[in-house]
């Protein structure tokens, strides 16, 4: 295999994750308990032996680059890397217009280094995939650039790129984000549509070819989706790889992978992990999930006379202590504290949260550094919820970073 530079774009704001984005890039959001949002793709570039990776940055960016730091130091005697670029403004006194700009911007990188194949992925999605097999795919197509596809629901297609296909893999045509009565269906399946997951393979010097087009351009929005990928498609070069022919080691049944750019959709894929047959299998220890751990002692559970300790279909971290308390389909962070005859259902805590005796916590995601009195309920009456918090149409309750309630 060609060698190959990495390129993880981590440096979106995440306004539909808000409150949980209000202190931190989205990409460094914690999901599944002990991991960040960023770890997916991380873990997916490293199982595959790709190991020369630049992380770029942007908003709100400490909490990340601390996690990169801790959790994904390499080797530096080798020829293996996985750097965090922040927004540097060498084109000029701008933010990242686009997310084709962002690479743009450090095109010197690209420009320097021998990859003849260069990897442009998003850091916000939950999957695995083993980015060797799509390399492969894109090399014998003769491909300058691959687009990893997944098979959705038509009445999604509004929130992704939605991709044209002939018989052999071509792309032949493409809308980012078009309306749902405009998107082009899979042909014999008109109640589903064929979406780019946002993860690109391209030919780097096609690649370095078109960013410089591309920023010349002064209609452009200077996104993959919305300029990149129109313009390549007419030159016939620009395949499709179909996710679900995508194989981990020691797995299989179907592909998983989940968009979480909105609070109900983190919700859910939080969910998933606690289902009676996960969609996602974390525990293989042939695609080990590297994270950061810090130095804590295990979870404890305690009863307290009669009263029982109860945990069913849940995530809980090390540091946690739980005190004849329920909790049930739920997803524990780091250093959790419950206390007595307090029950929780279907809720998210991203780490070193208190939550009091006698509490009812329903459907309900908080944030680090909570505090939470004795006998506090939420998610039991959202409009009195609504009074205080944020909760979405759904119904999900979200609590900010450093709440303190019922005090």
């Amino acid at each position: 295999m060609p060698k190959v530079l990495s390129m993880v774009l981590a440096g979106g704001e995440g306004s539909r994750l808000y409150p949980l984005t209000q202190s931190r890039t989205k990409p460094s959001v914690p999901f599944g308990g002990s991991y960040r949002l960023i770890d997916c793709v991380l873990n997916n570039f490293v199982n595959s032996d790709l190991l020369r990776i630049y992380v770029l940055t942007q908003f709100k960016s400490q909490s990340l680059n601390e996690h990169l730091r801790m959790a994904w130091e390499l080797n530096s005697f080798t020829d293996t890397f996985i750097d965090a670029i922040p927004a540097q403004m060498r084109t000029g006194k701008h933010w990242y217009s686009g997310t084709a700009d962002a690479i743009y911007q450090n095109i010197q990188f690209i420009e320097s280094d021998p990859a003849k194949i260069v990897c442009v992925f998003g850091s916000d999605h939950i999957y695995k995939m083993d980015i060797r097999q799509k390399i492969r795919f894109h090399n014998e197509k003769n491909a300058v650039l691959t687009v990893s596809a997944i098979r959705l629901p038509k009445e999604q297609a509004f929130h992704f790129g939605i991709i044209e296909v002939d018989e052999e893999g071509r792309m032949i045509g493409f809308a980012e984000k078009p309306a749902v009565e405009d998107a082009k269906t899979i042909p014999g399946d008109p109640d589903y549509v064929l979406a780019s997951m946002g993860n690109y393979v391209f030919n780097s010097k096609a690649l370095q070819a078109e960013l410089i087009r591309d920023a010349a351009d002064e209609n452009s929005s200077h996104d993959f989706g919305k300029d990149i990928i129109p313009h390549l498609v007419p030159g016939g070069k620009v395949f499709v790889y179909d996710f679900t022919t995508n194989t981990i080691p020691k797995e299989s049944g179907e592909t998983y992978w989940r968009d979480v750019g909105t609070i109900e959709s983190y919700w859910e894929a939080n969910m998933d992990l606690v289902k009676e047959t996960p969609p996602i299998d974390f525990y293989n220890r042939a695609w080990p999930m590297h994270t950061y751990y810090p130095a804590l002692p295990a979870a404890n559970f305690q009863n307290n006379g009669d009263t029982t300790c109860t945990i069913r279909q849940s995530l809980i971290s090390d540091g946690c202590q739980i005190t004849a308390a329920t909790i049930k389909k739920s997803v524990l962070g780091f250093n959790c504290f419950v206390g007595e005859n307090s029950n929780v259902l279907e809720s998210v805590f991203l780490g070193d949260i208190s939550i009091g005796k006698n509490c009812v916590i329903t459907k309900t995601i908080i944030d680090k550094d909570v505090e939470i009195a004795d006998g506090v309920q939420i998610g039991v009456n959202l409009e009195d919820d609504k009074k205080r918090f944020t909760v979405s149409d759904e119904g999900i309750v979200v609590i900010p970073k450093g709440a303190k309630i019922g005090f």
